[in-house]
């Protein structure tokens, strides 16, 4: 299963940054291919900037069940298709930093 890396992160995947009930998306950074419970932990931890993955590559992890997915398949949807576990809507408006 894997691993969600950030700042104070929750077995669901909520960071210090973002810590609402339904702020449980991971996505992955393509240049070290780790999921981050978002892109500031990830630049806080890490020796580089967080990179986008392509829409149609797996990079997208429900923090709840650890479902994975594409960008293509995570922008339409409001919940995890595996788990019912609503995702944060405002989530997608940050869709240009996790994805190209």
């Amino acid at each position: 299963m894997p691993e969600i890396f950030g700042l104070q992160v929750d077995k669901s995947g909520r960071c210090q940054h973002w810590h609402g009930e339904n702020d449980v998306v991971a996505n992955q950074c393509a240049s070290c291919q780790q999921y981050f419970a978002c892109y500031l932990c990830h630049n806080a931890i890490k020796d580089h900037e967080f990179i986008p993955n392509p829409w149609h590559k797996l990079s997208v992890m429900c923090g709840n069940c650890r479902s994975q997915m594409t960008g293509n398949v995570y922008r339409h949807l409001s919940a995890c298709s595996t788990c019912q576990q609503p995702f944060n809507p405002g989530c997608h408006l940050h869709a240009h930093l996790y994805f190209n």
